[in-house]
This record gives C-alpha cells, sequence and structure tokens, in this order.
C-alpha cells in the first residue's frame, strides 16, 4: 500500500522536470508543487491533484482496506 502511489510520483518529478518552474526559474520541486503558477503544465497539475488524492486515500479507511483505485 505504501508504494502505490509510487508510480504517480515518479511522473509528477519527471513532469516537473521538465516545466519552465524548474529550468528556466531555477526554484525547487517543492517551490514548483505548492502553488498554482502559469509555467507548469496542465498535465502536471492533472498529475500533481492525482498524486495528492492517491496519498489521500492512504490515510482513508476505507480506501485503505479496498486499496487505491487505478494506479
Amino acid at each position: 500500500m505504501s508504494k502505490s502511489c509510487k508510480g504517480l510520483a515518479a511522473e509528477l518529478v519527471k513532469c516537473l522536470g521538465e516545466s519552465d518552474c524548474i529550468k528556466v526559474e531555477k526554484r525547487s520541486y517543492r517551490e514548483c508543487v505548492g502553488e498554482k503558477s502559469p509555467c507548469i503544465p496542465s498535465e502536471c497539475v492533472g498529475l500533481r491533484e492525482t498524486y495528492f488524492n492517491c496519498k489521500r486515500g492512504q490515510v482513508d479507511m476505507r480506501t485503505r482496506i479496498r486499496g487505491n483505485k487505478g494506479y
């Protein structure tokens, strides 16, 4: 269960690494994930929301029993 979001996290890091927030502005990953900046592509924003929902599902007791959906 603890590794069920690992693939999403890897894709999110890869997507953010290719964004202008990291390359051009030279900011950290944490800064880029935490804010809603126009330099972050919409696919990274979607991955971020999916990753947060996956992590939230790990603490929800109903989801912990059934497992996370999808990924």
